[in-house]
């Protein structure tokens, strides 16, 4: 029996990887995950969809108990919510390329595709089988954004489609199949976003917003058209111009894109588009150039319309590469006209960080709670997000917004982490280059995990991680060295501030922060603030995403050299006064593990020899009597202390028959375990002779790649875990009589409880022999999962 505590997962680089459901329910695409977030709680992602087997590149709620989910191979999946869980009904091989866009609307969707078309498909009658009514031609062109809705006072479906070409399609429906009936031009650059906003009244015009790479925005207005006769001036309205006149305006003023100045020109062309209505009478309506708005700095990614946008808060929501969120609205000016009034669109907010700090910027936004919040995810993975903090019925001018804490995760696999000694925060490294700090804080509604900071980014893919203390740790990169970092004060005032841990009065002697120096990969200790004086509440709350790549970073104190390939993995041993290294290998020469202390960080003896390809782990066991090593070259080698410090070697087996990818030590110091691609986990323990041998051999139905032993219970029992190649995790039990006897008592290979890629560590969290007991793994797939695992099997000892 388990429970899923904490899920940390970042959002793909996707600008349709997201979206949310009229119920607060986020999913957004992870990897070749599909992620579900509560934003009405604190408790963060809940719940993981496991399906497909490429990357996810959009999502989109079709009802709010059916979502829509496409990835990079071309395959449409819907879902469909029964009570908590969310269940696979459909499963469509789309398109030949990756999906790139996708929309949803009336039970129909379209997907958009690398391989140059559109397709439209809908819901068979009576059940949930996806049926292909029509296929869109794009003539070479790849379609990046599309959207759907209905004609004004019709019941005609109008489909927008963007794309390479630079213009905006629109292709209409009246009962039958779509055909393209205008072409918007105007964008400079590709056209990445489409939105759609539906007429509040029925005197009013359905309005289409269009976001480019060439950072402009531009709004059309769709309404019913009527013609007026040209020979008639009378029957005329005095402000209404003539679509020949228009045509000849235009022609008139030649082909100013070439000129020095360079750009398209606003065109005032009127599109008239005819669709029949119900009574199979042709109906006219007209697509003009309504807006132009411009205020980002670089391409504008997602384009989003407030929830029950009406005249009075009309806003449109942006998210831009420039790292900028602007929201827009309409504000009336006087003139002189008949009309009275006339409006101008502006920004009335903007959000992120000013100059486009961050690589990437915004890669997508959305509302959340019915437009009282913004949210948006970030190049990195992570999401940042605003809350309205006056009551929405007041006017747009004076609306407050602030930000709020949100999720973050790795943005790629997650190769390693560790518990702090006494179990207070964990620590993870990956091969997006940072390596980050996740604590369990208390809520309004209990107990949830946040990341809590990110002590290195750094310029080299992180591949290992272990605690030297509380307030250190030592890291190995794609690098030749490893590097030690300890924390500053701002670290250790907010895990006391938020009741993560406690410290002592000489614990807080520390630098106050750290920094990056200007092409510098060493984070410089600080003694002066880095937050802001106007925003000392920061130091009482949890850091935000834009926060904690610059004001999170922990000081680096030392290095350590010796090896002459980068390093791949690292041991920390359980007293914290020795650590343990070893690097890349095809030779005996530099397949080697190098054993330092950690007073001096001066190497303990002569390297340890004997295998023949890359060390994959090491171990120490827990009395620091022995070091355990595995390796590419399928065997095992043990080395024992002699009475001078120095490691000697006095067993090795090679019984494996594939790489060895994960060993482990019993907090008892009588076995270890070896975890193999050959799909099995052996258990050694010395026989009577004084041998080391296999005393049991579990067979699994994948490659191991990952193990770890928990401490023996309040019944006297010790649980083994194990992480497979394909995303599976494995709780073994026995009790302390014998090293024999493994009985599986929790499987996690379930869809929202597993990870889908391979796993790279499991670590149980140090605990009292009493309750349950936590166990976090991270894997392949980006995710990093902290389960607590109850116990309920009677283990019986042969």
């Amino acid at each position: 029996m388990a429970s899923t505590s904490y899920i940390s997962a970042s959002t793909n680089r996707h600008s349709c990887a997201a979206d949310i459901s009229g119920a607060s329910l986020v999913a957004f695409a992870s990897s070749n995950l599909v992620a579900l977030w509560n934003i009405t709680t604190e408790r963060g992602v809940d719940q993981l969809l496991a399906g497909h087997e490429g990357l996810v590149t959009c999502i989109r709620f079709v009802a709010n108990d059916l979502l829509a989910t496409a990835d990079d191979k071309g395959i449409l999946r819907c879902w469909r919510q029964n009570g908590s869980q969310w269940n696979p009904i459909a499963k469509i091989e789309a398109h030949t390329q990756a999906i790139s866009c996708l929309c949803a609307y009336n039970q129909c969707i379209a997907t958009g595709s690398s391989d140059g078309s559109v397709k439209i498909w809908k819901f068979a009658s009576d059940s949930d089988e996806l049926v292909e009514t029509q296929l869109l031609s794009l003539h070479g062109k790849y379609p990046l954004a599309i959207a759907m809705t209905l004609l004004p006072n019709s019941r005609a479906d109008v489909l927008a489609i963007a794309g390479t070409d630079r213009n905006v399609q629109i292709w209409t429906r009246s009962g039958g199949l779509f055909v393209r009936s205008a072409t918007l031009a105007g964008h400079e650059d590709w056209v990445k976003s489409l939105a759609f906003l539906p007429p509040s009244s029925p005197k009013d015009p359905l309005t289409l917003a269009s976001g480019s790479q060439d950072a402009t925005i531009r709004l059309w207005k769709i309404e019913t058209y009527t013609r007026y006769d040209i020979t008639s001036p009378a029957d005329r309205p005095p402000d209404a111009l003539s679509d020949d006149l228009l045509d000849a305006f235009e022609a008139s003023l030649g082909e100013l894109a070439d000129a020095e100045e360079g750009g398209r020109q606003i065109s005032l062309r009127r599109h008239i588009v005819t669709v029949k209505s119900d009574e199979a009478r042709p109906t006219q309506y007209s697509i003009t150039f309504d807006a132009l708005l411009v205020g980002h700095e670089a391409g504008v990614t997602s384009l989003s319309w407030r929830p029950g946008s009406s005249s009075s808060n009309l806003t449109l929501l942006s998210t831009s590469t420039d790292s900028s969120l602007i929201l827009w609205s309409p504000t009336e000016l006087r003139s002189s006209s008949k009309e009275g009034s006339t409006s101008i669109w502006i920004s009335r907010q903007r959000f992120g960080d000013v100059g486009g700090q961050r690589l990437g910027g915004f890669v997508g936004g959305l509302w959340a709670r019915d437009g009282g919040e913004g949210l948006a995810w970030g190049w990195s993975g992570g999401w940042r997000r605003w809350r309205c903090t006056t009551p929405t019925s007041e006017k747009l001018t004076s609306e407050t917004w602030a930000e709020a804490a949100a999720i973050t995760g790795h943005n790629g696999p997650v190769k390693d982490l560790d518990w702090s000694p006494n179990g207070e925060y964990l620590i993870s490294v990956g091969l997006d280059q940072t390596t980050r700090i996740h604590a369990p804080i208390r809520g309004s509604d209990g107990t949830h995990w946040l990341e809590l900071g990110r002590p290195q980014v750094h310029g080299y893919d992180v591949l290992g991680v272990g605690f030297l203390g509380p307030l250190q740790f030592v890291s190995i990169a794609d690098e030749k060295v490893a590097r030690v970092f300890e924390a500053p004060r701002g670290f250790v005032d907010l895990a006391e501030r938020l009741g993560v841990a406690s410290f002592t009065e000489e614990q807080h002697v520390r630098p106050i922060a750290a920094s990056v120096p200007p092409l510098g990969l060493s984070n410089k200790a600080m003694n002066e603030a880095v937050v802001p004086l106007s925003e000392s509440d920061a130091l009482s709350r949890p850091p935000f995403e834009g926060e904690l790549a610059a004001t999170t970073l922990w000081p680096e104190t030392e290095k350590v050299f010796g090896h002459g390939y980068e390093s791949m993995s690292l041991a920390v041993s359980s007293s914290r006064r020795l650590i343990a290294t070893a690097c890349k290998a095809s030779t005996a020469e530099h397949a080697v593990v190098r054993v330092y202390e950690t007073a001096r960080w001066q190497p303990i003896g002569q390297p340890l020899a004997g295998h023949t390809l890359t060390v994959t782990r090491i171990a120490f066991s827990p009395d620091d009597r022995f070091v355990l090593s595995v390796s590419r070259d399928r065997s095992w080698r043990l080395f024992e202390v002699g009475d001078d410090g120095v490691y000697l070697p006095v067993a090795a087996d090679k019984s494996h028959g594939r790489i060895i990818w994960d060993c482990a030590w019993a907090s008892e110091g009588d076995i270890f375990a070896t975890a193999s691609r050959d799909k099995t986990v052996k258990i050694w323990n010395r026989d009577s002779e004084g041998k080391w041998k296999a005393a049991e051999v579990i067979a699994l139905k994948e490659a191991a790649t990952a193990v770890d032993f928990a401490p023996l219970d309040s019944q006297n029992r010790r649980d083994l875990a194990i992480g497979t190649e394909k995303g599976g995790v494995f709780v073994y039990s026995n009790s302390n009589t014998s090293a024999t006897n493994w009985q599986l008592t929790n499987s996690f290979n379930s869809s929202n409880q597993a990870h889908v890629g391979h796993v790279h560590r499991v670590r149980w969290r140090p605990t009292s022999r009493e309750g349950p007991r936590e166990l976090a793994s991270c894997s392949e797939d980006g995710t990093l999962i902290v389960r607590v695992v109850v116990n309920t099997v009677q283990i019986t000892s042969e």
